[in-house]
């Protein structure tokens, strides 16, 4: 591998993509869902499949099983990539080269977000309102502004990502090459030596990130355990 391409590390392909992949399928299929059931502000020409709702809903579980993962590493390994402290004051220096690194952190900061609202709306919905025709719940409003949302933020990425890096940048996350140090041999005593450090009270620096990561970071994965608790207790 050239040392002048970027170099991603293997993990963070591995969530990014599988988040990636799980979720492309979702929005497509959100369409689908849409177009079946819906189709009050235009419809395409597809074929209606009354079971294309649950297929939805599986790349959306799917998505969400993997997403909290994507989120730690995110706001951790992957930190320098978010919006930061002084993000909005470096957004003054319009047209400079840290303007655009800072829209990038932007862009990425809100992929996140977009995801958190779009999955949160979605697991508030009841499966059973589309093919019953009940298209006005507020929860249903709100997960389709969630795919409009997503539909944006992904776009905004891939051309921030594009702007700052280039091709080689788009590319280096579809890389299968990995350093030594990257080996997935080497997991499992990373794992244990990170679980050593959580049990000795090193825990502590969980909250060490910037204050306004540490926040966001909370506020994504308490999102996502609501997601999960809520609709438990609306079953009861």
């Amino acid at each position: 591998m050239k040392s002048t391409q970027p170099y991603q590390p293997l993990l963070l392909r591995i969530l990014h993509g599988l988040t990636g992949l799980f979720l492309v399928a979702a929005i497509l299929t959100a369409f689908w869902t849409y177009d079946t059931y819906d189709g009050r502000w235009g419809r395409v020409p597809l074929p209606s499949y009354r079971d294309i709702e649950g297929i939805h809903g599986t790349f959306g579980l799917w998505t969400l099983l993997v997403f909290p993962a994507f989120v730690i590493y995110a706001f951790h390994r992957g930190q320098r990539r978010l919006v930061q402290p002084d993000s909005f004051t470096k957004l003054t220096q319009v047209g400079k080269p840290i303007w655009w690194y800072t829209l990038n952190r932007f862009t990425n900061t809100l992929a996140l977000l977009a995801l958190t609202f779009a999955l949160f709306s979605g697991k508030m919905m009841d499966e059973t309102w589309l093919p019953k025709g009940e298209l006005n719940h507020a929860w249903y409003y709100a997960h389709l502004i969630g795919w409009i949302m997503m539909v944006i933020a992904i776009a905004l990425h891939l051309l921030m990502n594009a702007k700052v890096g280039g091709a080689p940048l788009l590319l280096s996350m579809l890389s299968w090459q990995f350093r030594d140090k990257d080996s997935p041999k080497l997991w499992s005593a990373h794992f244990s030596q990170w679980w050593r450090g959580l049990r000795t009270g090193r825990w502590s620096n969980w909250f060490q990130s910037p204050r306004i990561l540490a926040v966001l970071e909370m506020a994504i994965l308490f999102s996502i355990l609501t997601a999960w608790v809520f609709p438990l207790l609306k079953g009861q």
